[in-house]
């Protein structure tokens, strides 16, 4: 059955505006010039902050995650959890983007990075510290949700993060402050259970994570030890010279038995030995990989560190679960 008329000219009408509208979209200078410039933008902004490699998120929220749930034996609220996840991603990505800005005039001469947004001049210095200062900001206003003590700890973890960039140019053990910072989530897990000063437990637990990211920390400055000499950067790869195999199996075996001590004190069971157990697995497995110091092993190595984390983290989670 044929349209009237005014339908056929009605249809026609809409049809010739639509073709309009495409050719406007198609070739208007927002779409052509700008939105390719904003969404690489975005991408950018992705890279800076890490997103697109959440390796960094996985090594400081583990470690978040067991304080959180020794502090509350096993059973956290779910707002906590919310809270100490989504604070953890976004302080870490705040701490990438000033990371980035202070070492803008490092970053160019090592392999590794220099193809970085901010190194490579894809985005400017005032844009780094304009998302740091996002990031932050949101940060706190997620930390707002907790006691008054643990925010003052937050305060004071913030004030680790940003420092640490800085800080790693005049000390030769860049990598234990990196452990401290990246392990600030402990007393505060601690303190938003409890509402009161961490106990000695969490400090223990505070001075395993110290060993540990000095573990796998020191593996990933192996990777740029040679571009880092040549630039002046100090990192404890440089400071282990020969010796770093050795002193990394000694720091694996002590962040060992501070996590086993926790696990006395906090009167643990055999689902918490097997984590640590697995969690020693993988840290031979390490060991290997970095035996002929080549970058991509080292690297590996690196990357690994995830999985000994998690062991530990379900170390902990099972056997609250299936206790008695």
């Amino acid at each position: 059955m044929a349209l009237p008329r005014s339908g056929i000219e009605l249809a026609e009408r809409i049809a010739e505006r639509w073709r309009w509208f495409v050719f406007r979209v198609r070739f208007h200078p927002f779409t052509t010039n700008e939105l390719p410039r904003l969404l690489g933008t975005v991408d950018d902004y992705i890279q800076l902050t890490r997103l697109n490699r959440p390796i960094g998120i996985y090594l400081l929220l583990w470690p978040t995650l067991w304080a959180l749930w020794f502090s509350s034996l096993g059973k956290p609220e779910s707002r906590l959890f919310v809270v100490f996840v989504v604070g953890t991603v976004l302080m870490r990505s705040a701490g990438c983007a000033v990371n980035d800005y202070a070492d803008r005039s490092f970053d160019p001469h090592v392999e590794r990075t220099k193809g970085r947004p901010l190194a490579a001049g894809r985005i400017s210095p005032v844009e780094a510290l304009l998302l740091f200062a996002t990031l932050s900001l949101t940060a706190l206003g997620v930390a707002l949700q907790l006691n008054r003590l643990t925010l003052l700890f937050a305060v004071f973890g913030a004030a680790l993060a940003v420092s640490y960039p800085f800080i790693k140019r005049f000390l030769s053990v860049p990598q234990m402050y990196l452990g401290l910072t990246f392990g600030w989530g402990i007393p505060m897990a601690f303190t938003a259970v409890r509402e009161d000063w961490p106990p000695r437990v969490a400090w223990l637990l505070l001075l395993a994570n110290v060993m540990w990211v000095t573990v796998y920390d020191t593996m990933y400055a192996m990777v740029d030890r040679s571009d880092d000499v040549k630039i002046g950067v100090r990192s404890t790869a440089i400071l282990f010279g020969d010796s770093d195999r050795h002193v990394i199996a000694v720091l694996q075996v002590m962040t060992l038995g501070a996590l086993y001590l926790v696990g006395k004190i906090m009167r643990m069971g055999p689902w918490y030995t097997a984590g640590l157990i697995a969690g020693a697995v993988f840290f031979i497995y390490q060991l290997w990989l970095i035996r002929a110091r080549d970058r991509d092993g080292c690297l590996r190595a690196f990357l690994n560190n995830h999985y000994f984390g998690l062991s530990v983290f379900l170390g902990i989670a099972l056997n609250y679960q299936f206790a008695k």
